[in-house]
């Protein structure tokens, strides 16, 4: 076998629960980089130092796979023949790449015209069953469950637990490239699986020793769709958001927990709020991320402006959770015409200022 990067199950097999009869139905996933902030920090504080853990790069081009990668193996150990998820996109993306890769039958249930394309085309493209349901994601999450519980399918949505198990894996990946835990680790939530399982892996590394100290969680959600901000079901969710647009998360106590034993905090940003975030990221920084995956910048610069980082070292890590192709659509929405110009050597001079 060649050497290099074997996925997230195989590299911290030790800490997930899988053992030599789990196939390792991977697509390398995992290993995504952790970028030092270049121009953003400073708008934080003069003793913050800004990380993006950019989860773009997975193969799927979102956090998902890693879940994903654990979910569909232990399906596979187990015989499934079939496995069926509610999604808002990524989800979808993950779960019928790694069942395509397992052989596997993928069955999703979407709400019907509120997934971005980027996403919808993937779960398609993968051969997945894809069914959009006239509801939103959590009346898709009440069918799968229903439907898992009467038939012999396996659900791999985060209420899965194995997926919480692979997504630990990148608080793992932000403590070892640091060397130690940050003071604070900032997460979009939507269905609150992601922050639930970065707590998770905080906490395990630091029980066996590994770091020596616990970073406060911060979430954040849209204002549109803030269940957990709000502290009541968001019956109507409504955000650009797409991948965050849910009101009643399925991971809402575990997440609610993770942010009171780490002494947290959670806000909402607003759509305004959450797109400038997003041309910020990819204008200033270079990183091109979906809309949900700024909330956490956004939601960074809401506590800087009512100076939560003043006068305060640290070091601050945002996740980013998708890949900013993930939504075409908006990325097309949100760019500039490209200016025209003659096909003219010296006009194209001029344009440029450079004659």
């Amino acid at each position: 076998m060649p050497h290099g990067w074997p996925g997230v199950i195989e590299h911290y097999a030790q800490w997930l629960p899988v053992s030599d009869a789990t196939p390792r139905i991977t697509l390398l996933e995992g290993n995504t980089p952790l970028i030092p902030s270049e121009t953003l920090a400073g708008r934080l504080g003069e003793g913050v130092r800004l990380y993006f853990k950019y989860e773009g790069v997975n193969p799927t081009c979102s956090f998902k796979d890693r879940g994903m990668t654990m979910a569909v193996s232990k399906a596979a150990e187990e015989g499934a023949a079939c496995t069926i998820c509610a999604s808002t996109g990524n989800t979808s993306a993950a779960a019928a790449a790694y069942s395509a890769r397992a052989g596997i039958e993928s069955v999703v249930l979407i709400p019907d015209g509120y997934v971005a394309l980027g996403k919808l085309a993937q779960a398609l493209a993968y051969g997945a069953r894809t069914i959009a349901i006239d509801g939103d994601f959590d009346d898709c999450l009440t069918l799968v469950r229903a439907i898992s519980d009467s038939y012999p399918v396996a659900l791999v949505n985060s209420l899965n637990p194995y997926r919480l198990q692979g997504q630990k894996t990148a608080a793992f990946e932000v403590c070892d490239r640091l060397g130690r835990a940050p003071e604070y680790h900032a997460l979009p939530v939507g269905n609150a699986g992601n922050i639930t399982a970065y707590w998770m892996g905080y906490c395990e590394y630091h029980e066996a020793g590994v770091i020596e100290s616990l970073p406060a969680m911060l979430g954040f959600q849209a204002a549109g769709a803030c269940p957990i901000v709000r502290g009541e079901v968001c019956e109507k969710p409504e955000t650009v958001a797409t991948a965050i647009r849910i009101g009643n998360p399925a991971r809402w106590q575990e997440a609610s927990a993770a942010l009171r034993e780490s002494g947290g905090r959670i806000e909402a940003v607003t759509d305004d709020e959450i797109l400038e975030a997003y041309r910020e990221l990819s204008s200033e920084e270079g990183i091109f991320c979906e809309p949900a995956s700024a909330a956490s910048w956004a939601g960074l610069k809401l506590l800087a402006a009512e100076g939560f980082f003043d006068g305060v070292e640290c070091t601050v890590v945002a996740t980013l959770t998708g890949h900013g192709l993930k939504d075409p659509d908006m990325a097309v929405k949100m760019a500039l015409e490209p200016e025209k110009a003659p096909n003219e050597l010296g006009a194209v001079v001029e344009m440029l200022g450079l004659g």
